[in-house]
């Protein structure tokens, strides 16, 4: 169950144009379920939203000046694999998309898009299903059936992967990799959404399984 959907969902708006976040904040600010938490324009004060305030989504263009959105969102994937992570471009280049879903994005919405389809978009997003704007989806679809379950997996979600076929447990891994036990936890439940396992001891066969080939 999710136990977003028994309060407000905390959003985060993170674009570099002051306009978009005000047209964006206007869109959601009526919406039952939702609360705009804070701004940022850049990926600094984007980063330390998320530390003040936990929140379940970040809304995030690709293309700011500094930091681009898909290196962002790696960050956000690593330091708060929590925050569900929504990007907004005006680019449909599939190139773009697949970048950001490797960091760890589960979203992709074009910025012209109706406002409907965003508070869907977003609806879908808090609920930890993907969603992808009506033009990208079917190459994305396409997309992924050239990939193994492995493949679409992050760096950081590859190394928790590797360090789960070692034997070692959250905290180990945790102290490894300067991280704390509920952020390597967040990971494994990851893992299992995308590698479509069950159990927890699955998860582990399938890791120790993997380091022996």
């Amino acid at each position: 169950m999710n136990t977003i959907a028994a309060r407000q969902a905390k959003i985060i708006l993170v674009d570099d144009h002051p306009l978009v976040r005000d047209g964006l904040r206007m869109r959601l600010e009526g919406v039952p379920g939702f609360q705009v938490a804070g701004e940022a324009g850049n990926a600094g004060d984007a980063l330390a939203l998320a530390e003040a305030l936990n929140p379940d989504l970040a809304l995030m263009d690709v293309g700011m000046n500094g930091m681009n959105g898909i290196a962002l969102a790696a960050l956000f994937h690593e330091r708060f694999p929590a925050v569900r992570v929504l990007m907004l471009s005006m680019h449909d280049n599939i190139e773009y998309v697949t970048q950001a879903v490797r960091a760890g994005a589960i979203g992709y919405l074009l910025k012209d898009s109706p406002a409907s389809e965003i508070v869907h978009a977003i609806a879908a997003v808090l609920d930890n299903r993907t969603f992808f704007s009506a033009g990208i989806a079917a190459r994305m679809i396409q997309a992924s059936t050239l990939q193994t379950p492995v493949e679409r997996l992050t760096p950081r979600e590859l190394e928790i992967l590797d360090a789960l076929g070692d034997g070692l447990s959250s905290k180990q891994i945790a102290e490894r990799y300067g991280l704390s036990v509920r952020t390597v936890e967040t990971h494994r439940l990851n893992l299992k959404r995308k590698l479509e396992i069950e159990g927890q001891a699955e998860l582990i066969k399938f890791a120790v399984e993997r380091r022996r080939r």
